[in-house]
């Protein structure tokens, strides 16, 4: 009958909406069996930051949750599993004229349906110096930011987000496209985007896990419905990246106020089933399920290793989460 109806009003399917991210990874920790749920972080005020001069003149920076490829830390090339060993836990820099590999195979990305080849569609640096070479901005930044994943609020709030404040200021940043990974990405650039606004600087946040980050509470997102790991735009896809990165300056020009949400027009695929599959434990049998809590198990030992050996302590309320 709903295919039916679907099929004569034109509607599209149920499950084509945005991914119910908190929901989705709620429930698939608990069947993985670990007790106490991830605390996402809620505010109910949000910093508004305009652009302090015209984009032309601006100074822009990427803030970005991708690692520096480590060739002794294992896989990280296109289509690897998750690889903690290849985290970091303190922020980072490099410099914007040069070319960086960096590389997502230490988040928890969408391994299915996109395979991480093309950098592209997660660090737009090259796409952000296209844009300042026609005046679109005014500079790229002397420096981009790596931010870590980190799972806890307290570490990410205090250390890491004071830390990207500082490095921006010193550069003379003007305003500061965040680009997020996998789901805890998305909670901790928000939380930089919010300080970065309160610190006088405008920020516009790409991302594909839309409900997390507006539940943290940011001045402007861009969304755009693709499998994490993707928010730069459509892998191997120039006209997809260089839409998507306009897409984003726009709604920093243009945001008349905190909680702008812009989504992108530009689509994954005809068919929305993809979205049926990320982190889902209706559509796993338990002996999939005992499988995930086994390697998770496995890469979390590792994760607690370099945290100890960074000096990062974790909240003990922040245990779980992708």
């Amino acid at each position: 009958m709903t295919s039916e109806r679907n099929d004569e009003f034109g509607f599209a399917a149920a499950h084509d909406s945005p991914i119910p991210y908190m929901q989705r990874i709620r429930d698939y920790y608990l069947a993985l069996g670990y007790g106490t749920p991830y605390q996402w972080a809620h505010y109910a005020k949000v910093p508004f930051q305009p652009l302090n001069k015209p984009l032309a003149q601006s100074c822009v920076t990427i803030v970005t949750t991708a690692a520096p490829y480590q060739r002794d830390k294992g896989d990280q090339g296109p289509g690897a599993p998750y690889n903690s060993a290849a985290k970091f836990y303190k922020v980072y820099s490099g410099e914007t004229a040069k070319d960086h590999d960096l590389r997502i195979s230490h988040v928890g990305i969408d391994r299915k349906h996109t395979t991480a080849e093309d950098s592209g569609t997660w660090f737009p640096l090259p796409e952000l110096r296209r844009a300042a070479a026609r005046g679109r901005i005014g500079v790229v930044a002397p420096h981009f930011h790596g931010l870590p994943t980190n799972r806890s609020h307290r570490v990410t709030l205090e250390i890491d987000c004071p830390e990207v404040i500082a490095r921006c200021k010193t550069d003379g940043v003007d305003a500061a496209v965040l680009v997020p990974n996998c789901p805890v990405c998305h909670q901790s650039v928000s939380f930089a985007a919010r300080a970065l606004e309160e610190a006088g600087i405008a920020t516009v946040v790409m991302g594909c896990a839309k409900d997390i980050v507006e539940y943290v509470g940011v001045p402007r997102l861009l969304f755009s419905d693709f499998p994490l790991g993707n928010a730069a735009g459509r892998p191997q896809d120039p006209y997809s990246q260089t839409f998507t990165l306009e897409l984003a300056l726009r709604v920093l020009e243009a945001a008349p106020g905190p909680r702008t949400t812009v989504q992108s027009p530009i689509g994954w695929s005809a068919n929305p089933d993809w979205k049926l599959d990320f982190q889902n434990i209706a559509r796993m049998t338990p002996e999939e399920i005992a499988q995930r809590r086994a390697e998770f198990d496995k890469q979390k030992a590792v994760a607690k290793g370099l945290r100890q050996e960074a000096g990062v302590e974790r909240d003990s309320t922040q245990e779980n989460a992708a």
